[in-house]
This record gives structure tokens, C-alpha cells and sequence, in this order.
């Protein structure tokens, strides 16, 4: 089985990146005469996904200007945020239409190079055999960007625990789930965290390890350092 719904978050206001993102939203900051939005449009064009939505707020008119110059075998909805509803308020407002089919997320920070394409659709079927939310971690040793503390860590079943201290893995910026996942949320403005820590709880998590290196722009001193770097686009 495959995946053929995604959603890009691209709605944040990119103040790390400042001033980079005065000029232009962070998706549409170049790495490598690439944009980074461009990592993850193609990294679902290769994959044959459908549909994608794309959530925006901040200089939107540029990423619809952008996109309309893009030509990609999918359907790109933008759905605009007026206000910023974080991380989890952004998927659950903007995929509506998705209605219980399981769909990828993307985040753009990331730079989706093609090494990345065999591990989203392992981690798809890893999905689809275990009927439960997923996300692609790292471990925070083959992290370029060596300041991440860790977010998680797995069991002998790649069940996702967190813990007070000592948490090996990183949150790569992508992740399967579907509309049920968000079932127990009556706010609007609500992170991602919330529905992870529940699904924690109830050890209703799995996580799926890359092996690749994580290239992360969270800062103008990371942006500089991937620059010096190539990745398979």
C-alpha cells in the first residue's frame, strides 16, 4: 500500500532565519540554488503522491507566486492561516478533506535529498502494517547540526517513550497520521507535542529510524553550514 495524500507546513515566520526570511518566507530560503520547499515538492513528486497541501501565513503571496511557476504530477491546495495555529492546529485545519485516509507530513526545515526516499516508503509500510502514527527519527549522533538535545527515544519494538533525560533521538520533520490522531483536541491554536505525548502515553506511537545524515536549518549558523555541504536533490 501507498500514501498518496501530504501536507508541506510552510506558515511560520522563520524569525531564526532573520534576516533571511525579512525578505522571503522560509521555505523559499535557498540551499544550493534550491529552495527549501523545492526539497520536499520533489521528494513527493518522486514518490507519486496526489495531493499536497501546503498551510501558509507569513508572505504568502510569495509562496503562491512560487508555486505557480512549479509543475509537479500532484494537486497543490494552499490553505492559508490567518492566524497562526502552531504545529498541530496547521495540519488538522489545513487537511479537512483528507477525512480518515493516513497522509505524510513534511516539514521544510529539513533537506529532503534523495537518500530520503527509500526511508519515507519503508516507513510507510511500516505504517500500514502496524495501523498506528509514525514518525522518522535520527539519532542525534549522525546529526550535522550537533546542538539538538534529542526529543525521543525507541523501545525493542520502535514503540516512542520520551524520557526526563537522555532522549537519543531527533525528530527528522516528517511523520504519518490521520485525522482520528487529533480526536481528543478542542482547541485551534495547539503544537504537535500535545498529540504526541498522548499518543505516548498510551504507547500508541511508533517511530521509524533514518540512517541518513539530518541536514536541519534552524538558524543563520546552521543555514551557513549546510551551504558548504551537497545533497542528492
Amino acid at each position: 500500500m501507498k500514501l498518496n495524500k501530504a501536507m508541506i507546513l510552510a506558515a511560520g515566520e522563520g524569525t531564526r532565519l532573520r534576516p533571511l526570511t525579512n525578505a522571503v518566507p522560509k521555505p523559499l530560503v535557498k540551499v544550493n540554488e534550491h529552495t527549501l520547499i523545492d526539497y520536499a515538492l520533489n521528494l513527493l513528486n518522486r514518490l507519486k503522491f496526489k495531493e499536497v497541501k501546503i498551510n501558509t501565513h507569513y508572505r504568502k503571496e510569495d509562496i503562491k507566486k512560487f508555486l505557480n511557476n512549479k509543475n509537479y504530477n500532484f494537486n497543490i491546495d494552499l490553505i492559508e492561516e490567518k492566524n497562526l495555529l502552531d504545529t498541530g492546529g496547521g495540519i488538522f485545519n489545513a487537511t479537512g478533506s483528507y477525512d480518515q485516509e493516513p497522509f505524510l507530513v513534511l516539514n521544510p526545515d529539513t533537506i529532503w535529498g534523495r537518500d530520503y526516499d527509500q526511508e519515507i516508503e519503508k516507513m510507510t509500510q511500516s505504517y500500514f502494517e502496524n495501523n498506528l502514527p509514525i514518525l522518522l527519527l535520527v539519532n542525534k549522533k549522525i546529526s550535522y547540526d550537533k546542538s539538538f538535545k534529542g526529543d525521543f527515544n525507541l523501545d525493542a519494538k520502535n514503540i516512542v517513550r520520551r524520557d526526563i533525560t537522555n532522549n537519543e533521538y531527533i525528530y527528522t520533520g516528517a511523520q504519518i497520521l490521520t485525522r482520528a490522531n487529533f480526536s481528543n483536541i478542542k482547541e485551534k491554536i495547539f503544537s504537535m507535542n500535545i498529540i504526541w505525548d498522548q499518543l505516548i502515553k498510551n504507547n500508541q506511537l511508533l517511530g521509524f529510524e533514518s540512517k541518513n545524515i539530518f541536514y536541519h536549518i534552524n538558524s543563520v549558523k546552521s543555514y551557513e553550514e549546510v551551504l558548504k555541504l551537497k545533497v542528492k536533490y
